[in-house]
C-alpha cells in the first residue's frame, strides 16, 4: 500500500478535491492524506462540485501536515504554488515529490454561476491530472 500525501496551502479546496479523486481511483491501493500548511476548514463549494461527479468529500478535514510527519509518504503531490514553495521539511525517504499549480476557484468573485464555472474548471484539471498520475504511477 503507497503512501500519498496532497498538499496546498490551505486544505480546503484543491487539495481535498484531488484527495477525493485519488481516493477513487486507486481504490485499496494507497493510503491518501491531505493536507495544508495553514488549515482552512472544508470549501463547501468544493464539496458541492465534487458530489455533482459522484464523490463525497464532505466527511473530509482540514489539517495541517505537521500532523502527518511520523509517516513515510511514496509521494509527497503539491498543488499550488503557495504550498510548493513555503512547504516545511517533510521527512519521508524515498518520496517522489510532484507539483502542479492548479486554478484556484476559490479565488473568483462573481455570479453563482461564475462561481460553479470556476469550481466546475478547477475539477475537470485535478481530475484529469490525477488520472494521469494514477496511470503513470500505479
Amino acid at each position: 500500500m503507497k503512501n500519498v500525501l496532497v498538499l496546498c496551502t490551505g486544505n480546503s479546496c484543491r487539495s481535498q478535491m484531488a484527495h477525493g479523486y485519488l481516493h477513487y481511483f486507486t481504490g485499496k491501493n494507497a493510503k491518501i492524506y491531505s493536507a495544508g500548511i495553514e488549515t482552512h476548514g472544508i470549501n463547501p463549494d468544493a464539496v458541492a462540485i465534487m458530489k455533482e461527479d459522484g464523490i463525497d468529500i464532505s466527511h473530509h478535514t482540514s489539517n495541517l501536515v505537521e500532523e502527518y510527519s511520523d509517516i513515510d509518504f511514496d509521494f509527497i503531490l503539491t498543488v499550488c504554488d503557495h504550498a510548493n514553495e513555503n512547504c516545511p521539511y517533510i521527512p519521508s525517504k524515498n518520496a517522489i515529490r510532484l507539483h502542479h499549480n492548479f486554478f484556484d476557484p476559490s479565488k473568483v468573485m462573481g455570479s453563482s454561476e461564475e462561481k460553479h464555472a470556476a469550481f466546475l474548471k478547477a475539477r475537470d484539471e485535478i481530475k484529469h491530472y490525477f488520472g494521469n498520475f494514477i496511470n503513470t504511477y500505479f
